[in-house]
């Protein structure tokens, strides 16, 4: 089966559970569609619910696109740098560029950075929070779906590495929004009114963050 976006042909790859009530559309990284459905569904029924279902399809499709265009740039706190390659496995940032070399480990490198940066805004955050909320462990890993993760009996808050590509502003929003979480630990309107407290223009930096 092949579905049509912007005149190229893309694969349509289904996978049918008999757990699987529901029909998911997901585009992945190589911008084929993925359709996991029910073992039961027709494939006559996919092809219909994927005619009906084209324009979400559509816009699923270009933000991988969009997501797929940033991975083949260099970003740290917002900014982006020409990327110059050279010997050895150092990575360096100049005005407007960085210099890369060949063998460097990249992801260990925002790490680093990431140590210092990350620590900086999540605990002048905490020290300028409005509740009083236990000081929290700061943990650092690279997350496919999340921004942010609190553990409220630990008090352990994990930031996604993936932030320190994005704009100070971003990452100082995702450390509110999960201090936040030590107060309400749901997404209810009491916890958004938390966030409001300490991040006023919060609505405006997740509507830039829904992007990504």
């Amino acid at each position: 089966m092949k579905i049509v976006i912007d005149n190229i042909k893309h694969d349509v790859i289904i996978t049918k559970k008999k757990s699987n009530k529901n029909t998911y559309f997901r585009i992945k990284e190589d911008l084929n569609l993925y359709v996991t459905t029910s073992y039961f569904t027709k494939d006559s029924t996919i092809s219909k619910m994927i005619e009906d279902n084209y324009n979400s399809i559509v816009n699923m499709y270009n933000k991988q696109l969009f997501k797929n265009d940033l991975k083949t740039k260099f970003f740290y706190l917002g900014k982006e740098y020409d990327v110059v390659y050279t010997n050895g496995n150092n990575i360096s940032l100049g005005k407007d560029k960085v210099f890369v070399g060949k063998t460097a480990d990249i992801d260990k490198w925002y790490k680093k950075e990431a140590e210092e940066v990350f620590s900086n805004c999540l605990y002048s955050c905490y020290d300028n929070f409005t509740r009083n909320i236990p000081r929290p462990t700061l943990r650092i890993r690279k997350m496919t779906s999340r921004w942010g993760v609190c553990n409220t009996k630990t008090h352990v808050i994990t930031l996604n590495l993936e932030l320190m590509k994005k704009d100070i502003l971003c990452l100082e929003y995702v450390a509110i929004h999960e201090l936040s979480h030590l107060v309400e630990a749901n997404h209810s309107s009491k916890f958004w009114s938390i966030v409001e407290e300490n991040f006023k223009s919060y609505k405006e930096i997740r509507r830039i963050m829904r992007k990504y």
